[in-house]
Parts: structure tokens; C-alpha cells; sequence
């Protein structure tokens, strides 16, 4: 991590990326682990890059005690320039030479997570972007790529367990009660991909045999407490092996695949080569202490980091400007794992929904504000902060119109030749585009590759406008599409993109039209596309399956939307007809003058209903279709923001709903009760959706009606509940209706499961994003800082509850007299002097202050200027804050 203290942040440009000027082609490194000083001897084997001018050897550095320099056996002179290290009196050929370093550091007082650190007794590295800096002096970039050696030692009794990358090929005692291992990686890897654990634990281990007949040992280490917890990781691993090489070809190849969870990561999880180290948040799952969202979490997460093992590992980033090589590529593998571990169409649909939702209320906001960056970015100063929504998801969507334009064959196709092309290789998004245009020659994407690459390049979310045209003399409807994308920082004009967009046409009835399903391949500013057979005027479904990351401004009357929510066949759009019918119902209530009335008219209410009670959607998809659009999506379609006018219309739309179905509510909460064991599949997290739904809606009419029989069974069901899904969800809807139970709730949910952390961050939490009830979210907030169970350094128990407030809660954020503004600009500063990365996460609560009303955007901008003007400040808050206040 880059973290400046002088104020002072260098631009790094991707146009700038020269490649190094030596290579390292093997790494022997020796641990004599300590908590307050370890030891590292790192020996080198290094080459000069003959394709680079000489010049001195510059290794990268920071918080390292330096001991000894070697050079083929013998001292040599060396100096330090700012943090690297620099040896300019080298051999004068060009065979390679050894080069042998000592170091020493103190990973106890490693708070900023990068690097070796110690938690909870346990040492753990981490070290992307650019931790391994941290450990020892090394060119910390990912084209270089080396074969690893690590030797660790420690005492055995309080730490038993020693793992790093690779194959054990040695272990055994030493004298003094300490032990040994020696760990060889037979793959080349950059060191971002250098992992070490040492510790206390214990094991899961699962052997299993590949479909190519390899035999292979899975290993889930935590401590003694949690290997209970650790059963779906393990079967989600397995599931992931199984997939990549059925789907992909694409086999494990070590003899061995290990994971590690800790609570103390910045990160989520890090694909280490064959040592990935977790969140305990992603690795851990009981049905009585984890939701039905954490088991899908869990899922997910341990299959991304898998497929890593391939997308990333065997194949990497030359530069960081490349991180969405890896991230955007596998997160469309681990999308397209979960959509086939779900199942139905319908519940394949669902999970697609989930995605997009967390397109449009994060990532579309991130295109429209201050941190706007294209998928691979041009230049940034700490690249801790390019770990976006952008470069992941948005870079997700982008590999998904490759499978779109070449299909899901040929996509296959595509991504064998680039693997048989760049194995062991560091490259770039050309390499990978370039590889599935190559192995697919006849497709719109080889036809238009040069302009697909402006999906990289240009930052913005592209509009798409759209007008349709009947000719009953010709019996033919034409279809108008015009792409444009409004101006980002530093790219004032932007190219025409191309838009894969999926079209179909159905008649006022509701029936598609035969032969109308076609996909529409826009790359002009402007194309026409002519139906023929068309009798009447159709109604247009278009994007369908969310084929692009766009804007779509299609004018439907409200009717056509009414008949697209009850018989579009794509599940996709049908949800997204009754979402544009809420979206506009909210915007014409924020719009309007005066107290917010009823804003859903009974043309609405009765086609939610009909969703409801429909016999054969599923339960998760009408769970889904009666969410109110989030606060987040509907300030985006305004251009001036009153955050408390927004959560006034939400609020008074969901007591609607309460009210106008409250028979249907109390019909759906019968009806999808699950009375058998309890199973994470989706069919059965669905009705748990459903039901925890239905309880939140009957609740909050009762908070109106003062009827307690609801909060009363809701209380019970909480107490009653045999799994956490049920008893979280009864738990919400008595705080979310601010029912008087709902502290009596919150005391006996927090005495049950006090010794269980992940379970305290959900409490934490829910307080922190209940609704504001005349301002009374924040001191809740900053009461429960003092709590005996808050503790500010771990990650995860800050963005449980400071995170939570400042991103997830704005209407308690978005205070009138400020107060939500004066306590993010006092925990961003105090957070960032021990951990940046997080601190700077937090500081991006206000990117979009430009759009908010007044008082809210002086206020938020004094916010600002504070925490700008601060001394110290690091690299990473220093970047987010400044863009955010720049012009």
C-alpha cells in the first residue's frame, strides 16, 4: 500500500507502463516468524530484461529494517531513495545473479492489513496490490513473474499449523520447541499472488478425484470454534472444481487446494495460488447463525476466488490498469456458476435480477460522479481505490456481451485459445478480447473489435433512446435506437459504443409475436431495425436480460408496462416493467408539491397483486417484484437530490403496500411456509424471501392500525426460529416497523449470539440502517461506537455499523443541521490513521454531494474541505476526497 503522508500523491499513467528492467526467475524466502520482529531472508535469482536500457535495480519497499545485501555471495553497495531500495554496482553481463536480502519488520504492528500481519495470534499475509512490498524489498509489480520457495519457522506450540503456496514437500522439529515447513509453488506467479499463514488452527479436509482421474486434497483451515461453520464452503469449493472443468475444461492444478479464513482482512478473500485466504465472512455458514444471503455469499465468493486459479493466476495483469482482466472476467464466471447452481429458468433469472440491481445503485452512480473511470483506467494514484464496482461488475458486463456476441460456444471456444495462447503469460484486455474475436472470426464482436474496446476505454454509462414506428400498409414496425453517453472527468466526448441489445415484440394481449426475438447490434450513433408481419402496433421488450449496461429511455405507456409485468418471457424484463412502473410513481411523488400522499394509483396495486398470488412465478422473483426501487436508483434519475423528500415517498409506498395487500400478505406468508429441515437451495430461500417479506409488510400495518397480533407472532417467530434466515427476518421487521418489541428483540438476539462475531456485525448493522424515525439513527449510532462489542480496527465490525450508516441509510446519513456529514468526516479521519484502505472506502459515502439540495450539499462539502485539508492524510482518502471536491 501506498500510503504518502506528505500531502503529496504521484500519478501513475497507464500510458507510462514500461516493462522492467530485470526479471526475477526464482524466490527462496525464509521466515523466522515473531510477532514484534520476523525475520526474512529473501534469495533471488535476477536477470536483466535485454529489451530495457541498464540502469540500476530498484526494489520497492516500505516499513522494513534492512539487514544485509549480497550479490553473488558478496556485499555490495546499495542506498535508499524515498521507499526503494537501489543497487547500482551489479554484475556487468547478462547472466543472471544472486541476489540475497535480510530484512526484518513487525507484523503485530501492522495495522493497516497489508502485508505480514498478526490477528488474533495468527500471522496472515495479504498481499495485492502491492503489500508484498511489506514483507521484503522485490520489484512489487505483477509482470514479474518467478517460481517460489518458502521455508517457515515458528515456535510449535503457538503455531502449529505453518502454510504457504504451493506442495509441502518438507517439514519436521527443531531444537528450542520450534518446527518447519517448506512449502514449493511449481507455477509462476507475481508476488501479489505470495501468501503465508501461521497459527493455531484446525482443518476441513475433503480428498476428491477430477474428472481427468487427478487425485486432489481440499483444505479449509479456521479455528476450533468454527470448523462447524465450514460444511457449505466446502461443498461450494468442490461444486466450483467441478464446474470450471465441465463448463471450461479448466482442471486444479496443484495437489493440493487450501483456504483460510480470518476477521481481520481488508478484502473480501485473495486468490492466492493455492492458499486463498478469506473473510471469515465468506468462508463461514451454519443455518443457525448465517442467512440464506450469506449461504449464496459464501458460494459465490469461495467459486470466484477458485476460478481465479485460472482467470488471474495461471493468466495474469501485466499492469494494475489490467485488473479487470481477472476481476471483470471472473466475476462473470462466478455469475454464470451461481445461475447454474440455481437451477430454474426462473431462479436463474433471479440471480441475474440480483446483479443488476447492484449495477444500477452502485455502479451507475460511480459512472455519474467524481470517481468515474473507464473498466481499465488511465491513471490513478493509489490503486487501492480502483478496486470498484466499475472495474468488477461493470467489467463483468462487459465480458458478458462478449459471450452475447459470439454466444455461449463460442465464448468457450474463445477463452480455451486465450489460455493456449497466454498461460504463465502477464496481459492485457486486448490480449482477451483479441483471443475470443480470434476463435470466433464470423461474429459481430471480430467485425467490431477496435470499437468494442471503447467499453474499456471510456468511462460513462451509454444511453440508449428509443422511438418505434407501425406501417399497417407494409404491415412493418421500425424500431429507432440512439446511443449516447454524457460527458465523465477527463472525457468530455465520448465514441459510439457497441450495444448488444436483445429484442422481442408482443401484441397488446400479451403474446410474442413468432420470429420477433432478435438481437440488435448497435454500434452507430443512430439505426433503424425493420420487423416484418407486424398487424398492429407491438409492444417493444428490449434489453432483454439486461444485454448491456445501459440506460434504456424507452417510452411505454403505463399500460404496455401492465402488459409486459404479467406476460414478458423474460423474467428479466417482466421484473423490469414492474420496476419502471414503481420508479415512476416515486418520481412524480418526490416531484410534486406539498406532503407526500398515496403515490401508487389501483392499476398498479392490482398488478403487484396479480405478481403476488401468481401460480407459478417463483417466490424469490415476487419477492424481487414487489421491492420498491432503492433510494440510491431513484436520486440518480433527478437532478437535484432531497434526500428526506425520497425516504418520505418510500416510506409512504411501502405503508401502501402494507395496507392495500394486506390480505394477500397475510395469504403469502401462509402460503410459503417451510416446514422441513432447513435447505439453502433456491427454490427454499425463496419462500424464506417471501414469507420474511410478508412479515416486514404485516408489521408495519400494524404499526398504523395499533393491531399487535402481528409484531406478536413476529416476536415469537423470532424466538421460536430454527434458523437465522427467519429469525433475522422477524428480527428486521419489528425494527424496521419500530415496534416496541423490537428492543426487547434486539436484547435477546445480542445475549444469544454475543460470542458470535459475524452474527454481531448483522446486529450492528440493523441499527445502524433502521429507518429515521425524527433523527433518532444517528445517536443510536454513535452510542453503540462506545459498546463493549464495537471495535473500530477490526474491517468487518466497521462497515457493520459506520458503513452501514454513511452508504446504506441515507435518509439518517442526510441530516438537515449536518450532524450525519461531522460524523463521517470524524471517522474517515480516525480510521485513516491506522487502515487507509477502509478509511478511504468510507470517505466515498459523499461522491455524489454535487447533486444533493441545499442545506445538505454546503454542509457535506464543509465535510469535505476538512478532511482535504487534514495533515496527515494518506495517499488513498487523499485521491477520493479530491475528486470528489475537484471542478
Amino acid at each position: 500500500m501506498t500510503a504518502l503522508r506528505d500531502g503529496a500523491a504521484r500519478l501513475i499513467r497507464r500510458e507510462d507502463y514500461c516493462p522492467p528492467a530485470y526479471w526475477i526467475d526464482t524466490v527462496d524466502l525464509t521466515f523466522d516468524l515473531d510477532p514484534a520482529k520476523t525475520r526474512v531472508l529473501n534469495r533471488m535469482r535476477v536477470r536483466r530484461n535485454p529489451d530495457q536500457p541498464r540502469q540500476p535495480l530498484r526494489l520497492d519497499g516500505e516499513d522494513l529494517t534492512l539487514a544485509r545485501v549480497l550479490v553473488n555471495g558478496a556485499g555490495t553497495s546499495f542506498r535508499i531513495d524515498g521507499a526503494q531500495l537501489v543497487l547500482e554496482n551489479l554484475p556487468e553481463g547478462d547472466e543472471p545473479f544472486e541476489l540475497e536480502i535480510f530484512t526484518t519488520c513487525a507484523p503485530e504492528k501492522n495495522t493497516q492489513l497489508m502485508g505480514l500481519y498478526v490477528s488474533q495470534g495468527t500471522f496472515y499475509t495479504q498481499c495485492e496490490a502491492e503489500g508484498f512490498r511489506r514483507i521484503t524489498y522485490f520489484l512489487d509489480r505483477p509482470d514479474v513473474m518467478a517460481t517460489y520457495s518458502v521455508t517457515l519457522r515458528a515456535d510449535k506450540a503457538r503455531y502449529p499449523v505453518l502454510l504457504s503456496n504451493g506442495n509441502l514437500v518438507e517439514a519436521g522439529d527443531l531444537e528450542g520447541g520450534r518446527h518447519y515447513a517448506r512449502w514449493v509453488d511449481p507455477h509462476r506467479k507475481p508476488c501479489y499472488l505470495f501468501a503465508l499463514v501461521a497459527g493455531n488452527l484446525v482443518c476441513r479436509s475433503q480428498p476428491i478425484r477430477s474428472r481427468s482421474g487427478t487425485d486432489h486434497l481440499l483444505q479449509i483451515y479456521v479455528r476450533a470454534a468454527d470448523l462447524d461453520k465450514t460444511e457449505h464452503a466446502m461443498h461450494s469449493l468442490m461444486a466450483a472444481i467441478a464446474w470450471d472443468e465441465t463448463r471450461f475444461g479448466l482442471p486444479l492444478d496443484l495437489e493440493r487446494f487450501m483456504i483460510v479464513a480470518t476477521s481481520d482482512f481488508n478484502m473480501g478473500a485473495m486468490e492466492n495460488k493455492g492458499l486463498n485466504i478469506f473473510n471469515t465472512k465468506y468462508i463461514l455458514a451454519h443455518p443457525a447463525t448465517a442467512t440464506d444471503t450469506d449461504f449464496a455469499n459464501v458460494e459465490s465468493v469461495v467459486a470466484h476466488e477458485y476460478f481465479h486459479n485460472w482467470t488471474g493466476n495461471r493468466v495474469t495483469c501485466r499492469d494494475w490498469f489490467q485488473l479487470s482482466l481477472k476481476e471483470g472476467l471472473t466475476v462473470f464466471r462466478d455469475q454464470e456458476f451461481s445461475m447454474d447452481m440455481a437451477g430454474s429458468p426462473s431462479a436463474r433469472a433471479v440471480k441475474r435480477i440480483e446483479d443488476v440491481r447492484v449495477l444500477r445503485t452502485a455502479q451507475f452512480p460511480e459512472d455519474a460522479g467524481p470517481m468515474a473511470h473507464p473498466v481499465r483506467p488511465d491513471q490513478y494514484a493509489e490503486i487501492n481505490n480502483f478496486y470498484t464496482v466499475t472495474v468488477y461488475e461493470k467489467g463483468a458486463e462487459v465480458v458478458r456481451m462478449m459471450q452475447t456476441l459470439v454466444g455461449r460456444e463460442g465464448f468457450t471456444r474463445g477463452l480455451k485459445l486465450y489460455f493456449e495462447r497466454h498461460d504463465g503469460q502477464a496481459v492485457t484486455c486486448d490480449d482477451l478480447v483479441q483471443a475470443i474475436a480470434d476463435a470466433n472470426p464470423d461474429s459481430p464482436l471480430a467485425r467490431l473489435q477496435p470499437q468494442f474496446m471503447r467499453w474499456y476505454a471510456q468511462a460513462g454509462t451509454p444511453r440508449v433512446q428509443i422511438s418505434g414506428q407501425h406501417d399497417p400498409a407494409t404491415r412493418t414496425y421500425t424500431l429507432s435506437l440512439h446511443q449516447s453517453c454524457p460527458p465523465t472527468p477527463g472525457q468530455p466526448h465520448k465514441e459510439p459504443f457497441v450495444i448488444p441489445v436483445a429484442a422481442a415484440l408482443f401484441d397488446h394481449e400479451g403474446r410474442l409475436l413468432p420470429g420477433s426475438e432478435r438481437l440488435i447490434v448497435l454500434h452507430e450513433p443512430h439505426t433503424e431495425v425493420v420487423f416484418p408481419d407486424v398487424d398492429s402496433p407491438p409492444i417493444a421488450s428490449l434489453l432483454r436480460g439486461f444485454s448491456a449496461p445501459v440506460i434504456l429511455e424507452h417510452p411505454l405507456s403505463d399500460d404496455e408496462l401492465l402488459v409486459l409485468l404479467a406476460h414478458d418471457t423474460d423474467p428479466f424484463n417482466r421484473w423490469e416493467a414492474g420496476q419502471q412502473l414503481l420508479l415512476r410513481r416515486a418520481l412524480a411523488a418526490v416531484r410534486a408539491e406539498g406532503p407526500v400522499h398515496a403515490p401508487l394509483d389501483a392499476a398498479t396495486l392490482q398488478a403487484l397483486r396479480a405478481v403476488l398470488r401468481h401460480p407459478t412465478l417463483d417466490a424469490a422473483f415476487k419477492e424481487l417484484a414487489l421491492t420498491l426501487p432503492a433510494h440510491t436508483y431513484i436520486a440518480e434519475q433527478l437532478d437535484e437530490v432531497d434526500p428526506q423528500r425520497i425516504h418520505a415517498v418510500r416510506e409512504a409506498m411501502r405503508t401502501q403496500l402494507a395496507h392495500a395487500l394486506h390480505e394477500d400478505w397475510i395469504w403469502a406468508y401462509e402460503a410459503h411456509q417451510d416446514s422441513g429441515g432447513y435447505r439453502p437451495d433456491a427454490a427454499a430461500a425463496g419462500r424464506r424471501a417471501l414469507t420474511g417479506m410478508a412479515l416486514h409488510m404485516l408489521c408495519l400495518a400494524a404499526r398504523d392500525s395499533g393491531n399487535p397480533v402481528w409484531p406478536g407472532k413476529t416476536y415469537q417467530r423470532f424466538k421460536d426460529a430454527t434458523n437465522m434466515t427467519d429469525r433475522y427476518q422477524a428480527l428486521s421487521a419489528l425494527v424496521s416497523a419500530g415496534h416496541e418489541l423490537a428492543e426487547r428483540a434486539l436484547a435477546l438476539f445480542h445475549e444469544r449470539f454475543r460470542h458470535e462475531e459475524l452474527v454481531l456485525d448483522k446486529w450492528f448493522a440493523l441499527q445502524a440502517g433502521a429507518p429515521d424515525r425524527g433523527g433518532d439513527i444517528l445517536p443510536r449510532v454513535q452510542a453503540l461506537l462506545q459498546h463493549p462489542d464495537f471495535h473500530l480496527r477490526n474491517p468487518n465490525r466497521a462497515r457493520s455499523l459506520i458503513g452501514t450508516y454513511c452508504h446504506a441509510n441515507p435518509a439518517a446519513f442526510h441530516r438537515a443541521d449536518g450532524a450525519g456529514y461531522a460524523f463521517w468526516r470524524d471517522r474517515v479521519l480516525e480510521i485513516d490513521a491506522f487502515n487507509p484502505q477502509v478509511a478511504a472506502r468510507l470517505a466515498r459515502a459523499l461522491d455524489r454531494w454535487k447533486k444533493l439540495a441545499e442545506p445538505y450539499r454546503s454542509q457535506a462539502h464543509a465535510a469535505l474541505r476538512v478532511v482535504a485539508a487534514h495533515e496527515p492524510l494518506s495517499t488513498d482518502v487523499r485521491e477520493v476526497v479530491s475528486r470528489a471536491l475537484a471542478d
